[in-house]
């Protein structure tokens, strides 16, 4: 069982990150919600009903392992979701596909709607995306793009390539709700374990029980304007899809390639 499930104290101890008396980072695990489901794995309600007041300034999802930013206070929570909204915020991903062949370098530019059954997908006909090797960059043509949807940008950098899977560092421009993960399915790097892209015709990743995805780093400035970076690497559950290909010692060098210290 999760320790969040039985002891939040506990939980809180072991998963901080950087803390101040306006704000909370923690480093959340997968299959844990920040906020908004009415179950035992919504950190906000948890922390809530163990006494303490806590205010999300954004989200990642509940698939989703990594870096999550807290306001302590009503009075720091507008300041650093404004920083959200004025894309001031610097954020990086690691994510683990099921593909090989994406460039060192691209971007997606790819709009996003929600469909039916509110499911986040990209907001143009499949057949308009096109790729230009140049740049590597997917995008469609502005006729293409259907009424009601959003721009959305990711950029990444390929860090390593094995016989069926990349690793990947994502940096998202915008922070629309599954970004990344519709953005590498609608482009044929779906992420490893993902269950919103199930691989149909492939065999199943072996030993993989988490969607590969981690909320690496993240930098914003604090109410006293100082820039405050904190990241948290992936735990061994990311990595079980090339385990076998990438030991720990490959790992921490490919990571070092992306910037980490």
């Amino acid at each position: 069982m999760n320790i969040l499930l039985t002891d939040w104290a506990t939980f809180r101890k072991e998963r901080t990150l950087a803390e101040t008396g306006e704000y909370l980072v923690l480093d959340k695990p997968p299959g844990i919600s920040v906020t908004g489901e009415r179950h035992e794995t919504d950190m906000v309600r948890i922390a809530k009903e163990a006494g303490e007041w806590l205010i999300p300034v954004h989200r990642i999802d509940k698939v989703t392992s990594g870096v999550v930013l807290l306001a302590k206070t009503q009075a720091a929570h507008g300041p650093l979701t404004r920083q959200f909204a004025l894309r001031t915020v610097h954020k990086s991903y690691l994510a683990i596909t099921r593909s090989i062949g994406l460039p060192e370098a691209g971007a997606v530019e790819l709009p996003l709607a929600v469909g039916r059954k509110n499911r986040v997908r990209i907001g143009a006909p499949r057949e308009d995306i096109t790729f230009d090797p140049d740049t590597g960059r997917w995008s469609v043509p502005e006729a293409s793009v259907r009424p009601r949807s959003y721009p959305s940008l990711t950029t990444f950098t390929r860090a390593w390539q094995g016989e069926r899977h990349s690793l990947l560092a994502l940096f998202p421009t915008t922070g629309r709700r599954h970004q990344i993960r519709v953005h590498l399915a609608w482009v044929g790097h779906p992420i490893a374990g993902d269950p919103l892209f199930p691989a149909a015709e492939e065999p199943p990743d072996a030993g993989v029980s988490r969607t590969c995805l981690h909320a690496w780093r993240l930098s914003f400035d604090d109410l006293q304007g100082r820039r405050v970076t904190v990241g948290t690497d992936p735990d061994d559950g990311f990595w079980a899809p090339v385990a076998a290909e990438l030991p720990a010692s490959a790992r921490i060098q490919s990571l070092r390639q992306l910037g980490a210290p």
